[in-house]
């Protein structure tokens, strides 16, 4: 697992149309001129009728879908992590964390799982802060785990593996007085620490102590073997002396025995929100961070938090987070290019913005084009003229303005098409309403507004003739009923656009008011006309924000 690198997406709103679509292309295309680095077009969501036929007739590849921008985990995590085997003992835990000066310690299986963590401070008090004599010689540990500790040499090992509560002495008094101690304690549980003191050695092997360290490299009679073989005595040699081995052995508890079982984790593809949430409820000063096949890959701790996300965006087509891609409000916002009224979030600093109001966000990016000195490619001139020809509905709407028109030729041109024949063709390719299930109709292209005590939603689609939007008058308004309802929206409506006529029929739910509201001529139960709009953006959005406050 490696950091993903920073990367750009240039992206239009929710639902997107030609205009989103091709604007977040071409305007990709000039930062990457301009010299962005990893700088990438995107939409959000699947592309409607209209858009598949402008790219497949200009031949011209998709580009990506972004389900959301929220940053993950993996956005925010480093990719070395430091584990230990369960089995390791607590000196190569202390080992690791002053090292790589870490405080907490995943404790994993041989696959690399967790079993647990161990945290710093824990170890440290339970070593460091004093406490009764009987709890301080008190050793929880296996002759395996202490012979590792020990960087010993194992002369004689029986039930190395199984973990026991053991009692820590050192066999440093006369033989004597070590006879008696012996004697007033259970040998069986008992690690003895000594030098080559061979009485002391003797009644340890004879009475059968669990295991007996030998200090300094020093040597062991074959007699002495021979009586810990005989006596099932455990015989480590460590180079260490007796004071070094006497403190190591108290360090040689296998982590499993004295990590935290209950450990958090957290997986590389959630979202860094939830990593928030399990720091900001948890004592713990780090949560595990595990791949998808359960092994331990990184440890998130509060710094993690404030690491900025790898993806940042660049906002075509819209300005507000309520049509932006998921997570746009968790993620750096670079610039945005638009024609739409405000509704911006706030930034933590300065950004570019460009708001003309124009026919087309493609106008705005043409007119960018321009300004920079740069000539747009075949591609990039055609996808421009067809963003265009689909928001100014063939320069029809409303909303057209006089650079539009001087702009459409120069695309049309760069372009080598004919741009009302070619907008003749895609909108005749997308105008028939026959060919979608009736949800998919409504919200291909569908845009929710909110004013202080409204909140209301409208999809639109231009057609060439009205017939079959009467044939499914009744399965739109069941539709557009159950997204009302889902989406809790005090009103939806649906503005079909007969771009022949001019003129436009608006389904719409909402309370018994809105006809009188609404104030257009009503045709039929729930069904308005409004002769002469084009424009959702221009003239029926900005009548219902106005008729709503």
């Amino acid at each position: 697992m490696s950091k993903p690198r920073e990367h750009v997406f240039v992206v239009g709103h929710r639902n997107p149309d030609t205009d989103s679509v091709c604007s977040a292309m071409a305007y990709a295309a000039l930062r990457r001129r301009q010299g962005l680095a990893a700088v990438e077009p995107a939409r959000v969501g699947a592309l409607n009728r209209q858009t598949e036929f402008v790219l497949s007739e200009l031949n011209i590849e998709s580009p990506r879908m972004l389900l959301d921008v929220y940053p993950r985990v993996r956005d925010v995590v480093d990719d070395q992590v430091v584990t230990i085997a369960g089995s390791a003992p607590l000196s190569k835990a202390m080992e690791l964390f002053h090292r790589h000066s870490i405080r907490l310690l995943p404790v994993v299986d041989d696959a690399g799982c967790p079993k647990g963590v161990l945290y710093l401070k824990q170890i440290t008090e339970r070593f460091l802060v004093p406490r009764k004599e009987d709890e301080i010689r008190r050793v929880r540990t296996s002759a395996l785990a202490l012979c590792e500790c020990l960087e010993g040499r194992a002369l004689n090992l029986v039930d190395e593996a199984s973990v026991e509560e053991l009692n820590l002495f050192v066999g440093a008094m006369d033989s004597r007085t070590f006879s008696e101690r012996l004697d007033s304690n259970n040998p069986r549980t008992m690690i003895l620490v000594t030098g080559d003191r061979e009485k002391v050695l003797r009644a340890s092997v004879e009475r059968g102590v669990r295991i007996l360290v030998v200090t300094g490299n020093l040597p062991v009679s074959d007699e002495i073997l021979a009586l810990a073989r005989e006596n099932r005595v455990c015989l480590i040699s460590t180079p260490f002396d007796t004071a070094t081995g006497t403190w190591l052995s108290r360090l040689s508890t296998p982590v499993i025995e004295v990590a935290e079982k209950d450990a958090q984790s957290i997986g590389l593809k959630d979202r860094v929100e939830d990593l928030h949430l399990k720091m900001m409820h948890s004592k713990a000063p780090g949560v595990l961070v595990v791949s998808e096949e359960g092994t331990v890959v990184a440890v998130a701790t509060k710094s993690n938090l404030l690491a900025p996300s790898p993806t940042k965006l660049i906002l075509v087509d819209h300005n507000e987070l309520s049509q932006a891609v998921p997570g746009a409000d968790k993620v750096e916002i670079l610039e945005v290019v638009d024609h739409h009224r405000l509704g911006n979030p706030p930034t933590d600093k300065p950004i570019s913005f460009i708001n003309r109001p124009l026919g087309s966000t493609c106008t705005v990016v043409a007119t960018l084009y321009r300004q920079a000195g740069i000539t747009p490619s075949k591609d990039e001139a055609s996808l421009m003229m067809a963003g265009l020809l689909s928001d100014t509905v063939l320069l029809k709407s409303p909303t057209t303005t006089e650079v539009d028109r001087e702009i459409l030729p120069w695309l049309g041109e760069l372009a080598g098409l004919d741009p009302m024949e070619f907008g003749k063709k895609m909108f005749s390719a997308s105008s028939s309403l026959a060919n979608a299930a009736p949800r998919d109709l409504l919200l291909t292209d569908f845009k929710e507004y909110e004013t202080e005590h409204c909140k209301f939603g409208v999809g639109q689609a231009e057609v060439v003739d009205f017939s079959d939007f009467h044939r499914l008058k009744d399965e739109l308004q069941a539709a557009l009923q159950t997204i009302k309802e889902e989406r809790g929206l005090d009103m939806a409506g649906f503005l079909v656009t007969d771009i022949v006529l001019e003129t436009s029929l608006f389904l719409a739910l909402g309370s018994k008011e809105l006809p009188y509201l609404l104030d257009y001529p009503r045709v039929a139960d729930n069904l308005f006309e409004l002769k002469g709009v084009l424009s959702r953006k221009k003239q029926l959005a900005p009548h219902l924000l106005r008729v709503f406050k």
